[in-house]
């Protein structure tokens, strides 16, 4: 079918050879006696034809309308197929109820440390770093300036765990905030430096948080707002900071990368820019100071007074009216803070996206509980009940139309919708074996096709099977193949990806279901969750004796604990299972957010400063 009459209007359409322009307020809608008239009628004037498709348009018999009622009736307005999904019929039995209550236990205690942990990172650098921040330097805390900026004071944290239980010692939340939050109805990514946090010191899990941030919304296409209240780099772990490609300097190489895509960029100086942290203002678009407490310089006055022996304040250093009056490094100056984020919350306005009208009316919900979702993440492997309890929870009306139902059933394969978001989900529902590899591979192929964002939970087996001989050794050979076949389909599919691992996470199949090597565009855990080569308990082939199996096992335990892997940034944080629902709707907003960016095509050099 060839495009409409209004876009081959607008596009300079085909036209037939007789066509010459005309005043004729009237058309006149004949059949056509081209090769495929089933295909096109002639929209005829007084003066000629013009040639397009209306297959819509019912008759063979002449129609006479007027032109802007035809416009108007041949007008495309887009919406989703019905959803025809077949509902889950998936509430628990009572063969489900050892498992699940032993789960539920299980899932209470991993909520009650994932509570600790929160309530540890949301003191920051302690009580009297609180005080001296607030009292002293008359600054906002980092959690209330982020209330300040984003509607309704609600935004969705990144890894709020990262940077916990490092060798080095705790760095409550990195030393900065990163997430994702509404400014004007726009999402947009945040990285907020936390100075009660050793006055903002930069350390390399604080770089690295930094930079996932900053793939975030590359990735997804994510306007970028930095609060910047930076005191540099930690200098005695500076050979872990500075000199490799991802580290500190790439913060600046993905600013340049970023203005060059059309991401738009806005910094607020809300507290000290020294050395290195000078550069992030300075290569944003716009930039924001506030009088009094924000500086930007690369040495400050205790070196320039050992340089030169000259005296200056930090306000004649490299204070908002230097830098908005003289230097022109600063765009808008802001007397308080409260102006500061009302300036960018204006500033924001300005960007060229036009987005729908948001209707969260008329959602489905699960037709079960999403508490009960508690008692379904497993403890271990063995504890593992059918993924689809899960998904039944988890998808608008627990509707699923599945995917290969009777080939590979150790991975469940299908669509749904989840907030009105069609989405592919690939689960897994035991080891992934040659035909279940086979089967996921064709459908992540599928759902490249046909753009369809995938959704992956993960539960892989605590161990690859053993080769114990010549019949299991081609077993697995052909295991293996299929699931680099699965791998490569994965790696390639350019459809967005997220992935919430549910149980464990452990050797290949957790690469074949898009872990964090595979690039997917969020990843989250479970409490519950288990991040290893292989899982505690189940290393004997590993290890010559006793004595080193069990050294193994408890080393295993602890560093493969989901708490562990977020304080080292291998994912975007730990959700609650209850929470999931919410989190992968969201992101799926913030995903789409990007088609309604009307300025993207175009690739430009950065903006560059005076």
């Amino acid at each position: 079918m060839y495009s409409c009459l209004s876009r081959g209007l607008r596009t300079k359409g085909r036209l037939c050879p007789g066509y010459v322009s005309s005043q004729s307020p009237l058309w006149n809608v004949d059949p056509c006696t081209h090769r495929r008239p089933e295909r096109c009628l002639h929209l005829r004037t007084s003066a000629g034809n013009l040639w397009q498709p209306l297959a819509h348009i019912l008759s063979g018999q002449a129609k006479q309308l007027p032109l802007a009622a035809y416009l108007m009736s041949t007008s495309v307005h887009r919406r989703r197929l019905p959803s025809a999904f077949p509902v889950l019929d998936e509430a628990l039995q009572p063969i489900h109820n050892d498992v699940f209550e032993a789960n539920l236990r299980n899932s209470q205690a991993c909520q009650e440390r994932y509570i600790e942990y929160m309530e540890k990172v949301k003191k920051g650098g302690g009580e009297n770093a609180v005080k001296r921040h607030t009292q002293r330097n008359k600054k906002m805390l980092v959690t209330d300036r982020l209330r300040m900026l984003f509607d309704d004071g609600y935004y969705f944290e990144l890894s709020p765990f990262a940077g916990m239980g490092l060798p080095y010692g705790d760095i409550p939340s990195a030393g900065c905030l990163t997430g994702i939050g509404k400014i004007n109805g726009l999402w947009c990514v945040f990285i907020a430096n936390d100075a009660t946090v050793s006055g903002g010191t930069a350390y390399p899990i604080t770089v690295k948080k930094q930079l996932r941030a900053q793939d975030v919304a590359i990735q997804n296409r994510l306007p970028c707002v930095y609060l910047v209240d930076s005191g540099g780099a930690f200098l005695p772990l500076q050979s872990e900071i500075f000199p490799d490609k991802n580290q500190g300097g790439r913060t600046f190489y993905n600013e340049a990368i970023m203005s060059a895509m059309k991401i738009p960029q806005v910094s607020v100086v809300c507290g000290s820019c020294t050395a290195g942290g000078a550069y992030i203002p300075t290569m944003a678009e716009e930039t924001v100071m506030v009088h009094r407490i924000g500086t930007i310089f690369l040495g400050g006055p205790p070196l320039v007074k050992a340089a030169t022996g000259e005296e200056v304040s930090p306000e004649n250093l490299g204070g908002a009216t230097l830098h908005a009056e003289v230097s022109g490094c600063v765009d808008h100056f802001a007397s308080v803070e409260k102006e500061a984020y009302e300036t960018t919350r204006n500033i924001i306005s300005t960007l060229n996206f036009e987005l729908p009208e948001e209707d969260e009316a008329g959602v489905e919900e699960p037709l079960h509980s999403v508490e009960e979702l508690m008692g379904l993440a497993p403890r271990d492997y063995e504890h593992s009940l059918e993924v689809k309890l899960i998904l039944s929870r988890l998808t608008d009306g627990s509707k699923f139309q599945e995917f290969k139902a009777r080939y590979g059933t150790t991975l469940v394969t299908g669509f749904a919708r989840i907030s009105r978001h069609q989405v592919g989900i690939v689960a897994s529902n035991g080891a992934l074996t040659h035909n279940a590899s086979l089967k996921g591979s064709h459908f992540v192929q599928l759902c490249d096709q046909r753009d369809i964002p995938l959704i992956f939970l993960q539960n892989t087996v605590p161990m690859p099977e053993l080769t114990l001989s010549q019949n299991q050794a081609e077993t697995n050979a052909n295991r293996l193949k299929a699931q680099g076949s699965m791998m490569s389909a994965v790696a390639c599919a350019s459809v967005p990806k997220i992935t919430i691992v549910i149980g464990g996470c452990h050797g290949a199949e957790s690469y074949a279901m898009c872990g964090r090597s595979f690039d997917p565009n969020f990843l989250f855990l479970w409490p519950n969750a288990r991040v290893s080569l292989v899982a505690p308990g189940h290393s004997a082939a590993l290890a010559q004796d006793e004595e080193d199996v069990e050294k193994i096992n408890k080393r295993l335990e602890k560093e493969s604990s989901a708490f562990f892997s977020s304080g080292r940034l291998w994912d975007d944080g730990v959700i609650l299972p209850q929470d999931t629902r919410k989190v992968l709707s969201d992101c799926l907003k913030i995903i789409k957010q990007q088609e309604y960016q009307l300025s993207k095509e175009k690739i430009r050099t950065p903006l560059l400063r005076m």
